[in-house]
């Protein structure tokens, strides 16, 4: 067995406010709601007698199985979690972790607002891109006015820095 010293700490997962509060909700919900209910169903199931050809006891089995595997990871998650809120950030102008970025695509002229923001926090309808997204990764660091090449699936990308918020 490797001394505790040799441990390597679990890595801090970087989460905006939001985020964290997001999960929380999730959490509560699975904890309140979600169990509560497929614990009842599978209770239910049990009472129609041989659980051996039962589709609703092996439904709930399986729900029951990711409601606690869920919870689990969200329970990980929060655990390890570095929240940080954006608008204390002092970043001096440049891309990080919780910025919101105002971009303008070299090619096409258009200009796309995003806030780059954790794993489980990114949603592309809502602005959000992960952290470790192409475009996230191309940006941190840069300051407005900078060009980010994006190297996507499709070819290169450039984007300029119009503007980066801490909000």
């Amino acid at each position: 067995m490797r001394p505790y010293s040799d441990i390597e700490p679990m890595t801090k997962i970087p989460l905006t406010i939001a985020g964290a509060q997001a999960l929380r909700t999730e959490l509560h919900r699975l904890k309140t709601v979600e169990r509560p209910g497929v614990i009842a169903a599978i209770a239910e199931a049990r009472s129609h007698g041989d659980l051996s050809e039962n589709a609703e006891y092996d439904a709930a089995k399986d729900r029951q199985g990711f409601i606690e595997g869920r919870i689990l990871e969200i329970e990980g998650k929060l655990g390890n979690a570095q929240i940080i809120d954006p608008s204390l950030l002092d970043a001096d102008g440049r891309c990080v972790f919780g910025a919101t970025v105002t971009l303008e695509d070299m090619d096409s002229g258009q200009n796309v607002t995003y806030q780059i923001v954790g794993d489980d926090e990114a949603d592309i309808r809502q602005g959000k891109i992960s952290v470790s997204s192409p475009v996230a990764r191309a940006l941190i660091g840069k300051y407005a006015g900078d060009v980010a090449e994006v190297r996507a699936p499709n070819g290169t990308r450039e984007y300029e820095i119009l503007d980066v918020r801490y909000e």
